[in-house]
């Protein structure tokens, strides 16, 4: 299974990101795996930040929750993340992963820096 993030790379603070995984190798539907966003601020540890699982049930960080929505295309494969109200400390390397007893498979990881 591989997962490609995309996305600008440059985000205006107020403004909503939006990023999309697609999956490749395996169903975003197949039971028992949960597909996921992850960050990592700069000189910080990751974040956990959301996931959806096969039945298109979606669970959040209570941190993130109120600016966060995870969403899913079945017909493309893919999942997307969309983060309002965005701020300089929503800059991060934004990954989105795989999980079946664990986050086993990442993306590459995409760069999201937010300025205006």
């Amino acid at each position: 299974v591989q997962l490609q993030e995309s996305g600008p790379g440059l985000v205006k603070p107020s403004e909503t990101l939006s990023l999309t995984c697609t999956v490749s190798g395996g169903s975003i539907t197949t039971n028992s795996v949960v597909w996921g966003w992850i960050r990592q601020p700069p000189g910080k540890e990751p974040e956990w930040m959301g996931a959806i699982d096969a039945s298109g049930t979606t669970y959040y960080n209570p941190s993130l929750k109120s600016r966060t929505s995870i969403s899913r295309d079945t017909s493309k494969n893919q999942f997307t993340l969309q983060l309002s109200s965005v701020a300089p400390r929503d800059t991060a390397v934004y990954y989105c992963a795989r999980s079946s007893q664990g986050w086993s498979t990442w993306g590459q990881g995409t760069q999201v820096t937010v300025s205006s």
